[in-house]
């Protein structure tokens, strides 16, 4: 796991702050467009000819027309200049609950679910009541995942889901893309032909509050250097950096709580399992007692079935 979740003390050490918190985030791709742009083009699914030139910012809260429906509010919200969406979003855990009979990750599906949710919000709030539906719009959902197990695979660290065909996946309804990018699963020799892709995971992987100085590869290249600077600690005011502090003491607390939970969950359902498997144990042993016609009350003793249990068997 990246070094935040390794360290209970929040203290800045480096030059620079963690990238991957809420506050620095938003700051570098909420607040630059161009910067923003430059990490859509690298990291989401683009046909060649069809990169972005120009994006401006939308709210990040999707209000629903109807009062009584679920608000959301994402990291970044921006739209191409007359054309495609997109939401950007950094989720410091996939929801681990528990580990599948094949020692698979099990993962509670809650976080997919808000992705789905927000990025259909992203295409109906694009039309007005009487407007055509050839006005839509693609949404593009980048997610980025500081944390591993959202999907099968232990070296896939990049997910891209689309609406396709079952029998034939080639065909691809347009209009929906989901990706996901676990952080920690990156490592740069993968995507080795994709300079930008490489700088911008690098980025959000190796910069954290214990960097004094970024690789040099990051300071060379204008946009990765550009965002460098605005995570320089001494850009920030002391009250930012409480907050910045106070988010990290949260994402430790909850990941603790969620561990305490896990293991509590764990030890009451190995409890219940033997219970259950001593409890089946038992009504096969007085079974196997009472055919060869050993008294009940010597079944009983033994397997601590009640005579009614055993009159059942």
């Amino acid at each position: 796991m990246p070094n935040d979740f390794n360290d209970s003390d929040s203290m800045i050490q480096g030059k620079y702050l963690d990238p991957k918190a809420d506050l620095t985030f938003k700051k570098v791709f909420g607040e630059h467009p161009e910067l923003v742009k430059s990490l859509l083009n690298a990291l989401l699914p683009l046909d060649e000819g069809k990169q972005i030139e120009h994006v401006e910012y939308m709210t990040p809260e999707m209000v629903p027309e109807n009062p009584g429906k679920k608000n959301s509010v994402v990291d970044v919200r921006c739209r191409e200049t007359g054309g495609r969406h997109f939401i950007v979003e950094m989720q410091m855990r996939s929801d681990y609950v528990g580990l599948l009979p094949t020692g698979r990750k099990n993962w509670n599906n809650e976080f997919q679910q808000r992705v789905i949710l927000n990025a259909a919000k992203a295409v109906v709030k694009q039309l007005k009541p009487n407007e055509d539906y050839s006005l839509l719009q693609p949404v593009y959902a980048l997610n980025l995942i500081n944390d591993v197990g959202f999907d099968a695979g232990p070296d896939e660290f990049y997910h891209d889901y689309a609406i396709v065909n079952v029998a034939h996946s080639d065909r691809i309804i347009e209009g929906l893309r989901l990706v996901f990018v676990e952080l920690p699963k990156f490592k740069p020799h993968t995507i080795k032909e994709r300079k930008m892709a490489v700088l911008w995971l690098r980025f959000l992987t190796e910069i954290d509050k214990s960097t004094m100085e970024a690789p040099a590869e990051l300071l060379e290249n204008p946009e990765t250097a550009q965002a460098l600077q605005i995570l320089e600690k001494s850009a920030y005011t002391e009250a930012q950096l409480y907050a910045y502090e106070n988010y990290w003491d949260a994402v430790y607390n909850e990941r603790g709580a969620i561990r305490h939970g896990y293991k509590q969950g764990m030890a009451q359902g190995m409890a219940q399992g033997m219970a259950q498997g001593m409890a089946q144990a038992n009504r096969e042993n007085a079974a196997k007692m009472k055919a060869k016609g050993i008294d009940f009350g010597t079944i009983a003793e033994v397997t601590g079935l009640s005579p009614e249990e055993i009159v059942s068997l």
